[in-house]
């Protein structure tokens, strides 16, 4: 684990020992979390599969199913790569040493870290693949609408639903974050995300398989009560990933002062994701501060901990990339 130079150290868990450092170390475990519920999956499809043939059903989520996996997958992972990539070539490699933006921590987190990121986000990608295929079947059921005529960006509903959709999806990463952190939840399925105690951008889709599926649902949900349109969903998806590779950054990009004036302190920073960290029982929103606000579950030293990072004057990173 990478270094923390601030006060706010990390606070213990029920999480099981790490794993010893080298391949084994991620393969292993990373095998025993993802294949059963891939294997899973798989069966599920397979089964639905053999069924159609057998009985000649000719269904269309059989033909077109593997198709829209495969575009949704392939169109998560140039997301994740652009988002997640980008800020890492821009603040691990060119700007490092510049001390332009406030470093959370002193140190970098190790390869071994970033590895175990990247692994498990490739792997939730495929469950965000799936619930792709959820929607297209939500659909074709009927229970699913989206509406494609007109100039969507010149209709009042549009807009209405964009900020509906973040507003929704806020509340429900809000609470389904704050289920997660129950001790068995959180003992099978949370620890995964929060074996980064000093995350990186590559962190920002590093889940388990159940969790993947929890912060992907909420899609299909909201569509279930108001009809989607194609251009919404990307705005949010993109408005979404930029939030939580921010989240995940590992650099503060607000200034010092921003967290002293409304509305500023009703939007999340970097710092807020990174104390949580750090301190499991704190910062549990993902756009806004208003639930933390709300049922007072923003870190005491939440906006000490803001300033002591943004005021800092030794702002460049050490190197501590080791494994």
């Amino acid at each position: 684990m990478s270094e923390v130079t601030s006060p706010i150290q990390p606070e213990a868990t029920t999480a099981a020992p790490r794993a010893k450092k080298g391949k084994r170390g991620l393969i292993v475990p990373f095998l025993q979390t993802i294949l059963p519920w891939f294997a899973g999956i798989v069966a599920i499809c397979g089964l639905v599969a053999a069924v159609d043939w057998v009985l000649d059903l000719q269904l269309m989520i059989v033909k077109r199913g593997p198709a829209i996996f495969g575009v949704v997958y392939v169109t998560n992972l140039i997301r994740y790569l652009l988002f997640a990539g980008g800020t890492f070539l821009a603040f691990y490699v060119v700007l490092r040493r510049t001390g332009w933006f406030a470093q959370i921590q002193k140190s970098l987190a190790s390869w071994a870290d970033i590895r175990r990121e990247v692994t498990y986000s490739l792997a939730s990608l495929a469950i965000f693949a799936m619930v792709g295929v959820l929607v297209y079947l939500g659909e074709l059921a009927g229970v699913i609408h989206f509406y494609y005529d007109g100039i969507p960006t010149a209709q009042p509903f549009f807009w209405f639903s964009v900020v509906t959709m973040i507003l929704v999806h806020d509340a429900w990463f809000y609470w389904t974050h704050r289920l997660l952190h129950t001790k068995y939840l959180y003992a099978k399925v949370h620890r995964i995300h929060h074996q980064s105690h000093n995350p990186t951008p590559w962190a920002a889709f590093a889940f388990h398989p159940v969790e993947a599926f929890v912060q992907a649902i909420i899609l299909p949900i909201v569509g279930l009560f108001m009809p989607l349109h194609p251009i919404m969903i990307v705005i949010w998806m993109l408005y979404m990933t930029g939030m939580n590779v921010f989240g995940h950054l590992g650099f503060e990009l607000f200034p010092r002062n921003f967290l002293r004036y409304w509305p500023f302190y009703w939007h999340n920073t970097g710092v807020h994701h990174n104390m949580h960290h750090r301190c499991v029982n704190y910062n549990f929103g993902l756009y806004f501060n208003y639930w933390d606000l709300l049922f007072k579950t923003n870190h005491p030293e939440y906006q000490a901990e803001f300033e002591r990072v943004t005021s800092r004057e030794d702002k460049a990173m050490t190197d501590t990339h080791d494994d």
